[in-house]
């Protein structure tokens, strides 16, 4: 039996979509107020496969409900996390994130699991110097740059790590920002969102990317060969924000956005952003974390995983064009 928690979310809806198809007895952890939408969707070319996954409603801050969800599993995919750039969110974080990992660990060793995969974030690699290639083995450095997410992440990593030491078969994968047909209105889809409404703003920073079916793939292929203890940052391409909003805009048949970001409208921004927020009673779409780090460039390699596992990554742009399609399909609509 496969253990995945977060399996309603972007990550965990593929892999979940991945494991069934290819025959695999599967159990799915959510929370009973979970949205089902992003995970319906991924089986919507194939729908009898969704119904053989063992849906088990649970939270990984609730002890006894993760290891009832143990129980006969030798597999763990660890996908459940809470992602968020808004400070407020921090202890939410770091309840879900780190203690939530420590509890699926302690459960993993306690029930024997035989094999266990984490997803993590390049977040959790903090920020290092501008414009330099960031790769396996770059130390988390303390920075006014990594988000109250990147420091949840990096805690919870870190209780993977003391699991390997207490025996547990782990690997740790890493990946940068993960394209897929999740929720328009959360997550990197949002962008998507944005673009589709008519998107006039551009920032200036670049990172990474990555297509959600690629990190899911790596995931699979690493558990299937049998590669722990290491930890694989998972990157299609290092490209400009501008690059794949035009991206983006193509696919959808909207105009390219045509005003740059500069520091008075990236100050002046995230901080109207906050008053909407207040007066909408929705959270800001742009955080002072979110539109700070997209004005800088963060780099990762992806020589490591491709050596490993011998793999080509989707071009970003083919991504995006899948991604579109499938949006646009549902008229942009979960």
């Amino acid at each position: 039996m496969i253990l995945v928690t977060g399996g309603t979310g972007l990550i965990g809806s593929q892999l979940l979509f991945d494991l069934t198809k290819s025959g695999k007895k599967v159990r799915a952890l959510k929370r009973l107020s979970s949205d089902m939408k992003v995970v319906k969707r991924a089986f919507v070319s194939q729908p009898t496969m969704f119904e053989k996954i063992e849906w088990v409603n649970g939270d990984v801050i609730d002890v006894f409900s993760i290891e009832d969800a143990m129980q006969e599993v030798r597999e763990v995919y660890h996908c459940a996390a809470l992602v968020s750039f808004h400070s407020a969110d921090f202890n939410k974080m770091m309840k879900t994130n780190a203690e939530g990992t420590a509890n699926i660990v302690n459960a993993a060793l306690e029930k024997g699991v035989t094999k266990f995969c984490m997803v993590s974030s390049t977040a959790a690699l903090g920020r290092s110097a501008e414009n330099q290639m960031v790769n396996e083995d770059t130390l988390w450095k303390k920075s006014k740059y990594n988000s109250g997410y990147a420091v949840s992440k990096y805690a919870a990593e870190r209780e993977v790590w003391r699991g390997v030491e207490e025996g547990l078969n782990a690997v740790i994968v890493n990946p940068s920002i993960v394209l897929g047909a999740g929720d328009i209105n959360s997550g990197s889809t949002a962008l998507f969102g944005q673009v589709m409404k008519g998107l006039i703003f551009y920032p200036t920073g670049r990172t990474g990317f990555i297509d959600v079916k690629d990190v899911t793939k790596c995931m699979i292929e690493l558990m299937e060969k049998n590669i722990f203890k290491e930890r694989f940052i998972i990157n299609s391409e290092n490209l400009e924000y501008r690059d794949v909003i035009n991206y983006i805009a193509d696919a959808f048949g909207k105009k390219h956005p045509f005003i740059k970001v500069n520091t008075f409208l990236r100050e002046a921004g995230w901080r109207a952003e906050a008053i909407r927020s207040v007066f909408s009673k929705h959270k800001a779409m742009i955080t002072k974390e979110t539109a700070r780090n997209g004005q800088r460039s963060w780099l990762y390699s992806n020589e490591q995983i491709k050596k490993c596992l011998n793999i080509n990554f989707i071009p970003i742009k083919e991504s995006v064009e899948r991604i579109c399609e499938i949006l646009q399909k549902e008229g942009g609509n979960n």
